[in-house]
């Protein structure tokens, strides 16, 4: 007979840990106590800075101060990813939030503005997105209520510092129950015929015993890995970034930007992602193409301020475990995988864990057909993130080898597919499972090249006047609907200004 769950352990804290623990004790019921162990000795990695708009659904749930909490982490908001350089030096995209225009007779609205490329006279298609628009104005307000006014379309995150996100978390867990334990584990303890893990022993010689474990452990999968051997799948061959370095610096050249920047560089691509405080900095790239003395000197060179602190380098292998869920163990966070940062997709992989772990919550019997569902969805979903950055390599237009191995390269099929879909007509069929939407496709196909050669022929219905005073009045209220926001900076001052900016 199977029983409610009773005891939680969480193995290691930073943005996985306290993301979960306080998840969990929001929604878990009163008597399952949840505890959680980290060392201040073991750093995290902490350079995941920019958040995607799901991420608002996670604080709205745990019913975060949304001023607050950007008080707290020293946050700024983010529109859109600007891309440049990846089409060639001095080209350059955004990929915005929300979505291009609206609907059109039921008929999409990238398929009216496909027609209108085609016969030579649309306007960019980021006239058409209100996010892209105040991105480019650098402005920023609350988006409307009212879903009637062009204010409503606005759709946002955040950058933030990922170590003090993790910091706010575990006031916020502890407050309601959660116990932190201090140490490091130095034994995982199984049961000998089951396999299941009954608990760990800590290096104080502590031993903790729990019913549930959630694997937080960072790249190391102590649980999920080094006790359970669940395997890995490994993605390098189509994603084949494996060492990155930050740098944060003071914050100069463009300012505090309502979005992150992505530049492509020889052996890989540099981030720049403003927070109030300090503006992050990295370069991601590939070892067989460049070294890590070249890379940080490369990255000091194209900084836009002063540096803070020392560089932080770090290795990874893109991958998925093949199994996240394993017996009575969960991986969260970069112990169930990693992706490169390409797409801010980090922190919402964790929250998305949470979110399958909380719909699937076990009993003590842990049904193999709940963990069997876990580990489908969670494979699924990471496949299609993986498919959507993939994209950014296949469809480059440089020149350097590295940027040709990528063009070169054989990708998925589900990927080669959609692509192929898109370049022939401008269809799209995004899965309910896939994060990033049909909005998301058509900005990063369009930004790297991939225009369709035809548009849906139920388009050319429509009468080309009644077309063109549609669109030229849809993209003149959303340009005059940014144009009225406030600055960025000067909103940022007003409503969430960092209690300590230093």
């Amino acid at each position: 007979m199977t029983a409610s769950i009773r005891e939680v352990l969480i193995i290691g804290g930073g943005t996985a840990g306290w993301m979960t623990a306080a998840a969990l004790a929001k929604a878990l019921p009163p008597g399952v106590r949840v505890r959680l162990v980290e060392s201040e000795q073991i750093g995290t990695v902490g350079v995941g800075e920019a958040t995607i708009p799901p991420i608002n659904t996670f604080n709205q749930v745990l019913g975060l101060d949304e001023a607050d909490f950007m008080r707290a982490t020293k946050a700024s908001f983010k529109l859109a990813i600007e891309f440049v350089g990846w089409m060639g030096e001095g080209h350059r995209y955004l990929h915005p939030f929300g979505n291009f225009g609206l609907d059109i007779e039921a008929l999409k609205f990238h398929q009216a503005w496909l027609r209108a490329l085609h016969e030579g006279w649309a306007p960019p298609i980021d006239a058409f997105n209100l996010s892209a628009q105040a991105s480019h104005l650098k402005r920023y307000a609350p988006p409307a209520r009212d879903p009637g006014q062009v204010l409503s379309s606005l759709k946002y995150a955040f950058h933030f510092d990922a170590g003090l996100y993790a910091r706010y978390l575990r006031a916020y867990a502890e407050q309601r129950g959660v116990i932190r334990i201090e140490g490091k584990v130095a034994e995982v303890r199984q049961h000998g015929e089951t396999g299941f893990v009954t608990g760990v022993a800590l290096e104080s010689g502590q031993a903790l015993e729990a019913e549930l474990f959630i694997d937080c452990s960072g790249f190391r999968g102590l649980l999920i890995e080094q006790a359970l051997q669940a395997g890995y799948d490994d993605w390098s061959h189509w994603l084949p970034n494996d060492r990155a370095v930050a740098l944060p610096c003071v914050t100069g050249g463009d300012g505090l930007t309502p979005y992150t920047r992505a530049t492509a560089d020889a052996a890989g691509w540099r981030w720049r992602i403003p927070l109030q405080h300090r503006t992050g900095n990295g370069y991601v790239y590939s070892s067989k193409h460049i070294s890590d003395d070249e890379a940080l000197s490369r990255l000091r060179a194209t900084v836009d301020g002063e540096p803070l602190g020392e560089p932080n380098f770090l290795r990874f292998q893109a991958g998925r475990r093949k199994q996240a869920w394993v017996k009575n163990v969960v991986a969260i966070g970069l112990s169930s995988g990693f992706l490169e940062p390409l797409e801010s997709t980090s922190i919402h992989l964790i929250q998305a864990g949470i979110t399958k772990l909380l719909a699937l919550f076990p009993h003590t019997g842990f049904d193999p057909v709940e963990i069997a569902e876990y580990n489908r969805l969670t494979a699924l979903q990471v496949e299609l993130i993986r498919d959507f950055i993939i994209l950014h390599f296949k469809a480059n237009g440089r020149d350097e080898p590295y940027w040709r191995d990528a063009r070169a390269m054989a990708i998925p099929q589900s990927l080669q597919h959609k692509i192929e879909l898109f370049a022939a007509s401008g269809r799209l069929f995004v899965s309910d499972y896939d994060l990033f939407a049909e909005a998301s496709w058509i900005a990063v196909l369009l930004g790297q090249g991939v225009v369709p050669r035809r548009h849906d022929p139920l388009v050319d219905a429509l009468e080309t006047d009644a077309l063109k005073a549609q669109l030229s009045r849809l993209a003149g209220l959303i340009r005059q609907t940014a144009e009225a926001l406030p600055p960025h900076e000067a909103f940022i001052a007003r409503y969430c200004a960092a209690r300590d900016p230093a």
